[in-house]
């Protein structure tokens, strides 16, 4: 009777095991639910990111993953240290002010090598081949903008101050640059940048582009964080979410992919034409991967010691934060 009884535990066991190895709970799988919170909407600058999780990256790592469209009302930081997110995209100004307030954040990969904001300007003007050549422009600005913060960086850099040129407030109406009023006008180059430089085209006016960082200003633009906490206590998890992600984004930049990945961007952007979705890709890849040997995520420090000094500089931080204490590129590479 007992060795019956010990045969039926064995089998039972057995049958526990068996059921275990065909269906696993969540941790087993690896189905941890993340957050990850975008810095814009759904649309071409945050390709990588959509493509990742259409294409089930996150869930290949085991990972249950939610991507969130950002908007100028979320904060990714902000939902880190409430616990509502666990990984983000933010840009470098706002990992070091949140520093500056004492926040535990992290920066584990910069997506764009080169910051998209630039100006656009006429051909038929005189060229931008040295920064001392905006003397004399009107140029628009965003008061209280990254745009203002990199312009007045410039001028400084060229010797120049506000007497030498016309420092002119914009909005999201360019009718000032189309009607002239306007020299130069900051745009984001994958975005905004095609679709008014395609209609000054239609116009019979080409237009060229004004890059700082072809200057050696470098701001850094958006770049994925965690909290402190996560990179430590969790280090697997953000290595398998950051492996996934930028996968997901060298996949999506690949050019022998171009025509899948504007059929995927269509669904998120519906009103935005094919043509324009492959011209914004297009640019959006030489943004992130300047370099064909370079590889999607590598931080910039640098860049990033360089941003952070241009804040400290224009009073924006009232004291160093020492950005470089925080970057960890040590989980893609």
């Amino acid at each position: 009777m007992r060795n019956h009884r010990v045969m039926g535990i064995g089998w039972a066991v057995a049958v526990c095991l068996a059921l275990f190895a065909a269906f696993p709970p969540a941790a087993a799988t690896g189905a941890e639910k993340l957050t990850y919170r975008l810095k814009w909407l759904f649309n071409t600058s945050v390709v990588g990111d959509l493509y990742a999780d259409v294409r089930k990256e996150f869930a290949a790592a085991g990972l249950d993953v939610t991507v969130k469209p950002g908007g100028p009302e979320r904060d990714a930081i902000k939902e880190l240290e409430l616990g509502q997110a666990q990984f983000g995209v933010a840009s470098a100004d706002q990992v070091i002010r949140a520093m500056a307030k004492g926040s535990p954040v992290v920066v584990i990969a910069q997506l764009f090598q080169i910051n998209p904001l630039q100006w656009i300007y006429r051909r038929a003007d005189p060229p931008i081949t040295r920064l001392e050549d905006l003397r004399g422009r009107t140029i628009g600005i965003t008061y209280g903008g990254n745009d203002e913060t990199i312009m007045r960086t410039i001028l400084a850099k060229a010797g120049l101050t506000e007497q030498d040129v016309r420092l002119f407030s914009v909005r999201y109406d360019y009718t000032p640059f189309y009607q002239k009023k306007v020299d130069i006008w900051p745009v984001y180059r994958n975005t905004q940048g095609i679709f008014i430089g395609q209609k000054m085209m239609d116009g019979g006016e080409p237009v060229q582009f004004f890059i700082p960082s072809d200057y050696g200003i470098q701001f850094v633009a958006n770049s994925v964080v965690t909290s402190r906490q996560m990179a430590e206590e969790r280090p697997e998890t953000v290595r398998q979410f950051l492996t996934a992600l930028l996968k997901g984004w060298e996949e999506a930049l690949d050019p022998a992919k171009s025509s899948l990945v504007v059929e995927m961007l269509q669904e998120f952007d519906k009103d935005t034409p094919r043509k324009q979705l492959a011209e914004q890709l297009e640019i959006t890849r030489r943004l992130v991967k300047p370099q064909s040997g370079v590889a999607i995520g590598v931080i910039d420090r640098d860049a990033w010691i360089q941003t952070e000094k241009i804040m400290y500089d224009q009073k924006q931080i009232v004291k160093p934060v020492h950005v470089e204490t925080v970057l960890m590129p040590g989980f893609a590479f």
